[in-house]
């Protein structure tokens, strides 16, 4: 496992808790700020009423709507749900949902690729019915790409193959070939395409057009390149082109996908560089097969977690299921089979990081003096689900609604209920400390699963440097 270099773990996740105001769009709304950041993954709860989670993400964007954690419906749009993912929080409208009238609410935030990505593409020419552009290795030439608007990508045309073809952008397809003209718009080349160092840089600008890739010197080598003001941007590592906005430090991308009618398992590249441990995929629109929230954990079995999955949006325990494909995930994909959905798909995908976050396991002991997980760093948000020996809610805590021990404020991911008080455990510098005997969190020799990120970290730094052990 890496160390994380975050010392400043706010930064890529935070809680934040606001009271509704009732106020639809049209009249200003509810501005939340204070998050941090502007976040690429809003989960809210209202604690106080029974209602929706609402999960939103700026892949999708605004317009791909809310999707719920406690039901495997698809995505719903409501332009009085969360209208605007904010420079430093977020604004929601009227929908009780996220706004009720005051009403408490909780949003957790993560922070993804962010609004600037940095993306290299290795740029080769094959011979695929006369000379195309690939990138990545990809199997397809001349692909749509998805580049987001902010981000900045590097076409390295430093193989030898691509002496000769110089690649650039136009508002035209095929380019000067098809009448139009070179886009220079945060454009910049250097060297000479086939040689060390040569590449084509290009910065894209807020509503930039729909561009098009081309060779100045050959017709027909190129494709479309979307200017997408939602996030995120191709990925070409899995036999199953994704959509991808990543935060490599903290270890978190949110991957947007097409499943296939093939019933054959897909490869998706998922843009961490490490192996994940915890992602959670949900279909996005009404297939006829598979629409639960599907989890891989890393910890789910001891052998083989990959065979194994357990739902969202239930309590269900775990289940043997071929979802997975049966093959662990990479440190560049995972392995999925939608059966016979062809619907798109998002996934969440988490690695750890040293000091940061952690996906781990236990076994519940029955009792009060119940199991102290280590975590590495003093926990932020934790979500807790048994997996064997009965069924289990998905049970979430954090720093903000229960600033001090012992922690008691309860929200569950799977069910609709108000926010509930039960004594649960105590949050620790380095980890957690379970006090309850109840079976959703300490039932004897069941098995449990969690997840959980940083308030503060305890290994400070590479050199593993910790501080002292102290309750809240």
């Amino acid at each position: 496992m890496a160390y994380s270099s975050i010392t400043k773990p706010t930064d890529h996740f935070n809680t934040k808790l606001y009271t509704g105001n009732g106020t639809a769009i049209g009249s200003g709304g509810n501005a939340v700020t204070g998050v941090g950041f502007q976040p690429d993954w809003v989960w809210i709860k209202n604690r106080t009423d029974t209602s929706n989670h609402n999960l939103y993400d700026a892949v999708r964007g605004v317009s791909g709507g809310k999707l719920k954690s406690n039901t495997n419906v698809g995505e719903a749009y409501n332009a009085q749900d969360l209208s605007v993912f904010g420079t430093d929080g977020f604004t929601v409208g009227e929908n009780n949902e996220v706004n009720g009238s005051s009403d408490s609410m909780v949003s957790w935030n993560w922070l993804a690729g962010g609004s600037a990505p940095a993306v290299t593409y290795a740029v080769k020419v094959v011979s695929d019915s006369g000379n195309k552009y690939r990138f990545d290795d990809y199997g397809t030439s001349a692909v749509t790409l998805d580049l987001q608007e902010g981000g900045t990508y590097t076409f390295d045309q430093s193989d030898s193959s691509n002496s000769g073809h110089p690649l650039r952008f136009s508002t035209t397809s095929d380019g000067s070939h098809g009448g139009g003209s070179e886009y220079t718009t945060g454009v910049t080349t250097t060297g000479t395409p086939g040689s060390a160092g040569a590449k084509t840089v290009i910065t894209v600008a807020a509503s930039a057009p729909t561009l098009y890739y081309y060779c100045t010197q050959h017709s027909g080598m190129g494709g479309q390149a979307n200017t997408n003001s939602t996030f995120g941007s191709s990925n070409f590592a899995g036999a199953t082109q994704s959509t991808v906005s990543v935060n490599s430090t903290a270890g978190f991308s949110i991957i947007n996908w097409a499943g296939s009618s093939s019933d054959s398992v897909q490869t998706i590249g998922h843009g961490l560089g490490a192996t994940p441990h915890w992602i959670l995929s949900k279909n996005r629109g009404s297939g006829s097969s598979i629409t639960a929230w599907i989890n891989y954990h890393h910890k789910i079995d001891a052998s083989a977690p990959e065979d194994y999955t357990v739902y969202l949006n239930n309590q269900d325990q775990r289940v043997d299921n071929p979802v997975f494909g049966d093959t662990a995930p990479t440190s560049t994909v995972f392995s999925f089979n939608t059966g016979t959905d062809d619907q798109n798909y998002i996934s969440y995908c988490f690695t750890e990081k040293k000091g940061f976050s952690k996906f781990g396991s236990y076994t519940g002991t029955g009792n009060a003096d119940g199991p102290f997980l280590y975590t590495g760093f003093k926990p932020a948000w934790i979500m807790i689900r048994r997996v064997v020996g009965n069924t289990g809610s998905w049970v979430m805590h954090d720093d903000k609604r229960d600033p001090h021990n012992i922690v008691a404020a309860t929200l569950d991911a799977d069910n609709t209920s108000a926010e509930a008080s039960t004594s649960r455990g105590d949050i620790l510098s380095n980890g957690f400390k379970n006090r309850s005997t109840t079976g959703f969190n300490n039932e004897s020799g069941h098995s449990y699963i969690y997840m959980a990120f940083a308030e503060n970290p305890f290994v400070a730094n590479d050199s593993g440097t910790a501080m002292p052990v102290t309750a809240r």
